[in-house]
């Protein structure tokens, strides 16, 4: 009887061997696709982009090398530091709004509530609809309310324009966090809360020590994902608002977009904006990342 099980166990591990080389052998033939759309896709593109930062040009068949004046323009450029500022204050509102309303979204739908299911459907539904489409759709919908209260409209003022942004993002966005923050809380060891219960800890205790330092990776993810998107919004920007008005809701990707295609000169300090943009969201993602997961429980 031994005999028989070690000859199937090692029946077993000689297939198993014989499949992960037939895997390694025939891997790169499935990859190379996807890697060659990713650098023609992406790669090139951005690295052309870096390329023709150093560059004046119109047409990239008349391009003249200007080392980094296209970077000196663009930091005194007063429109794009003021795009900035803008930005900063949108993500940081943003963040903590998406977030903790995902986050209390999601605490309520994993108390047995009757039609979780469904709720979780509804809330996630407006994260499948494009950006522009929303803009668009919100716009007729603010704009109505607005005029009828205040005799304004988002582009006629600053304050309207800002908040409906942050409505919009929030509308979108919540319920892709909400599904993340739903499987964090949903993996939380039922055995810390039975050992806080039986010490006497109360709710908010459980919610303070036990559910939120538990739940810092999916807390780690949804900041990453909110402080990006907002960081980068671009579409429903430009359909919402335009920047309007004067550029004051004129958020970063906007004001670079603006700046390369409606250039009649020099293309250039458009295209030195978006590699400034790209360090920008880099550092800023990294730095995020270090402070959350310092944060994480170690299990």
């Amino acid at each position: 009887m031994k005999k028989e099980n070690r000859k199937k166990h090692n029946t077993s591990a000689i297939a198993n061997k014989n499949q992960r080389r037939a895997v390694q052998k025939y891997a790169p033939i499935f990859l190379f696709p996807t890697f060659a759309a990713f650098c023609i896709g992406f790669v090139w593109p951005f690295l052309q982009g870096i390329y023709l930062s150093f560059f004046r040009f119109k047409t990239l068949r008349n391009i003249k090398f200007t080392g980094i004046d296209n970077y000196i323009a663009a930091f005194k450029d007063q429109q794009f530091f003021k795009s900035f500022l803008f930005t900063v204050v949108f993500t940081a509102v943003s963040v903590i709004l998406i977030n903790v309303i995902a986050f209390v979204i999601a605490f309520a739908l994993t108390k047995d509530i009757k039609g979780s299911t469904v709720f979780r459907t509804v809330f996630f539904m407006p994260n499948l609809i494009g950006g522009i489409v929303l803009g668009y759709i919100w716009k007729i919908i603010l704009d109505g309310v607005i005029y009828r209260f205040a005799e304004t409209t988002l582009e006629l003022n600053s304050t309207y324009g800002f908040w409906g942004l942050i409505i919009l993002m929030c509308w979108q966005q919540v319920g892709y966090m909400m599904i993340i923050y739903i499987a964090g809380l949903q993996s939380i060891p039922s055995t810390y809360m039975e050992a806080a219960r039986i010490d006497g800890a109360n709710g908010f205790q459980l919610l303070r020590h036990i559910t939120l330092p538990c739940v810092m990776p999916s807390i780690t993810i949804c900041t990453f994902l909110t402080l990006t998107n907002s960081f980068k919004l671009f579409d429903q920007n430009l359909a919402l608002t335009k920047g309007n008005p004067a550029h004051e809701t004129e958020m970063l990707a906007l004001n670079i977009y603006k700046s390369f295609y409606e250039s009649t000169t020099n293309m250039g300090v458009g295209q030195a904006k978006a590699v400034i943009f790209f360090v920008l969201v880099v550092i800023i993602s990294l730095t995020q990342l270090y402070f959350t997961r310092s944060k994480e429980v170690q299990e």
